[in-house]
């Protein structure tokens, strides 16, 4: 198995904060990167710092997406990507793209990627949030810490 897993967290709507990206190759994590992202105007809601943890003072000196984004395109192109509730962190990826010009189309990543809420959904377990799917499979898990959250839907897919 040969793919690369995304968990974004966000400041306000789709606009992403931290971005954690995990690299598989043959069944074998052979990558982790992390990294906060400054979010336009550095503005937050008060609901996604409660949700987790990142703070504007955290993102104030931290790089804008379009700098993030070189390490982001060369972890996704070409590659299959899987996401926990893979909807969301698509268009926060898509959406972040198209504010700054980039073209989606050009990663080659396609418009579905793996779900693994999907996959687990269809394996009858309920309910399907990250935490709960780690918890039944006996993954560590930091939720909503980019990494980690993006760490457990590799190790979820491996598993599927």
């Amino acid at each position: 198995m040969t793919f690369t897993a995304i968990d974004f967290e966000t400041a306000v709507a789709y606009h992403p904060c931290s971005v954690g990206i995990v690299t598989v190759e043959n069944g074998v994590i052979v990558d982790e990167f992390v990294t906060l992202i400054k979010p336009p105007k550095n503005e937050y809601s008060p609901y996604t710092i409660a949700v987790h943890g990142i703070y504007p003072r955290d993102t104030i000196h931290a790089k804008t997406f379009v700098e993030v984004f070189p390490e982001i395109q060369k972890r996704l192109q070409n590659r299959l990507i899987v996401a926990h509730n893979e909807s969301f962190d698509r268009n926060v990826l898509a959406k972040s793209m198209s504010i700054y010009g980039l073209d989606y189309d050009a990663l080659n990543i396609g418009n579905r990627w793996e779900c693994t809420v999907k996959i687990y959904k269809a394996k009858g377990l309920k309910p399907t949030k990250l935490s709960d799917c780690c918890r039944e499979m006996n993954i560590a898990l930091n939720h909503h810490e980019a990494l980690s959250d993006a760490r457990a839907c590799a190790k979820l897919y491996l598993m599927k």
